[in-house]
């Protein structure tokens, strides 16, 4: 085999693996929400409704036909756009998930333009100063906040910032918007919540890469000639470690999926997630499939970036 074709084909692979694992993710979406007690059409027209018209409206939603029919008939109308119709409000979930998404999108944005460069510095930093003082500070700061769940980081920051400082609101929905610092205390709980999650594994991630482009031979060549420590890492080991750090900042961003679900249900905030959390206590199957797989792929996307990312960047396979 042409070697010079191997990162194409390993490339190919993974995009077929990709697919593959959103069309089995799809089909676990779709039956672990149809096991969801309660009758939809029971809790649609009350507890007052008769049985004759609970099985006219299920007849009607289409619940009396088999599951993997209208499975097949989902995920063909997924594949083409059409995420189907709200049980609950009667609109197209199209057009209740778009400004929702809108507001996770920007949310995430917020957090990525925090999160990436504090902790790209953080990491560079502590592997240029291994072994010191800063280094096994900011391990431990990272190792602690790792250990810590995102509702209870969550939590911990309502404490401080809005119970016990004052400084900030608790809820970042129904705040009065009328000006930029208004939109930064509205905005800070949220962000600051998730930015201490994921920058903490990007910090760790990033620190291990550059300390084993700076372990390499040319490196400590480059030492050993006179260069100075940061001329060393700036010039010569952090190129060669962009590959392992994009790899790593696509790892690390993976987290904002299931942190933001957690997030935006604490502080209140108009999300996706948020939006999914108030489909699950109606019933309302469509919606709640929905953001489920725009969270599936969300996270499928990343977790599939940060493996081609290592793949081209891979010297060996050039």
């Amino acid at each position: 085999m042409n070697r010079s074709l191997l990162p194409y084909i390993l490339v190919a692979q993974r995009l077929g693996i990709a697919l593959l694992t959103l069309i089995i993710v799809s089909f676990a979406v779709f039956f672990a929400t149809a096991l969801l007690p309660g009758d939809v059409a029971e809790i649609l027209l009350g507890q007052a409704a008769t049985p004759d018209a609970v099985a006219g409206l299920r007849d009607a939603m289409g619940l009396n036909e088999p599951a993997l029919s209208r499975f097949v008939h989902w995920l063909l109308g997924l594949a083409q756009g059409d995420m189907g119709t709200s049980y609950v409000n009667n609109m197209e979930v199209a057009e209740l998930v778009g400004g929702r998404l809108l507001n996770s999108l920007r949310l995430a944005g917020v957090v990525t333009l925090v999160s990436v460069p504090v902790a790209l510095t953080l990491g560079i930093c502590a592997a240029m100063w291994q072994g010191s003082m800063f280094d096994r500070a900011v391990s431990v700061l990272t190792i602690s906040v790792v250990s810590v769940p995102e509702f209870m980081v969550a939590t911990l920051a309502v404490l401080i910032f809005a119970v016990w400082l004052g400084w900030l609101p608790a809820l970042s929905y129904g705040v009065d918007l009328d000006s930029w610092s208004a939109m930064l205390r509205a905005y800070a709980m949220p962000v600051i919540s998730l930015s201490m999650v994921v920058s903490a594994q990007m910090i760790r991630m990033t620190r291990a890469a550059v300390i084993e482009t700076i372990n390499t031979p040319y490196v400590e060549m480059a030492l050993l000639k006179g260069a100075s420590l940061s001329r060393m890492v700036l010039r010569h080991a952090l190129p060669n470690a962009l590959g392992p750090i994009a790899n790593a900042v696509a790892l690390s961003l993976s987290y904002l999926v299931g942190g933001v679900i957690i997030v935006e249900t604490i502080f209140n905030y108009p999300g996706v997630a948020k939006l999914m959390v108030d489909a699950v206590s109606t019933r309302d199957l469509p919606l709640i499939q929905s953001c489920a797989m725009i969270f599936c792929v969300s996270y499928l996307s990343l977790i599939t970036l940060a493996d081609l990312i290592a793949i081209l960047s891979n010297p060996r396979l050039r």
